[in-house]
């Protein structure tokens, strides 16, 4: 009797057994099954670090980043980054106050040596000399005296003396021609000026030259 063919390419059952639910790959019957692995897959792998991982490392520094460690010396030779500055010279300091005061002195003296020569209508040259200890004076006492305090002081008494003639002769002008003292002293400065110089004499420059030697004398009485 003839055997029936199998046909061709018949796909072979894996692992000598049948597929079981659909799976190609179980065991048949009565094989078993491959155990689940127990335990720690990564066992031969050592434990995880525990703590700071960090812990070799120094620990952080805290408070100014700049600061100078304890026993370390300084960045730059050390010492303060900036040094402060300097104070101010004592004697610098003396020295423009004592040129200030004598300006505003002369200022003062000026005025009032001009006033008097205008009310009185009359040159007064011994009065220069009290312009010029005044001015000295009064700088030596709040500047000190030094020779640039006394220098100014004598030449500021000059210009005191010379401005106080001119308010005292642009006064008898203006109450000679019955106008204001400011438009004579001011728009009229020219004339003053030029009056001042016609009625000049020699004592006239003495008292002057006084007056400068008067600051001198009152710088030094003063200090």
């Amino acid at each position: 009797m003839s055997q029936p063919v199998q046909p061709p390419n018949q796909p072979q059952q894996p692992y000598g057994g049948q597929p079981v639910d659909g799976n190609p790959y179980a065991a048949g019957p009565g094989a078993s099954a491959p155990a689940a692995p127990t335990g720690n897959p990564y066992g031969d792998q050592p434990p995880a670090p525990t703590g700071n991982p960090y812990g070799d490392q120094p620990p952080a520094s805290t408070g100014n980043p700049f600061g100078n460690p304890q026993g370390q010396p300084a960045p730059f030779g050390g010492g303060a980054p900036f040094a402060p500055a300097p104070p101010a010279s004592p004697i610098r300091n003396g020295l423009a106050i004592g040129v200030l005061v004598a300006f505003g002195a002369a200022i003062v003296a000026s005025i009032v040596y001009g006033v008097l020569l205008g009310s009185i209508e009359r040159e007064f040259g011994y009065a220069a000399i009290g312009v010029g200890f005044l001015v000295g004076f009064a700088a030596a006492k709040l500047g000190g005296a030094n020779p640039v305090t006394i220098a100014a002081a004598a030449v500021f008494s000059v210009g005191a003396i010379y401005f106080g003639q001119l308010i005292g002769y642009a006064m008898v002008m203006a109450d000679a021609a019955q106008v204001s003292f400011s438009e004579v002293f001011l728009d009229h400065f020219d004339t003053v000026t030029r009056v001042w110089k016609e009625e000049a004499d020699f004592m006239r420059y003495v008292f002057i030259a006084l007056g400068a030697i008067a600051a001198i004398g009152g710088a030094k009485k003063a200090s």
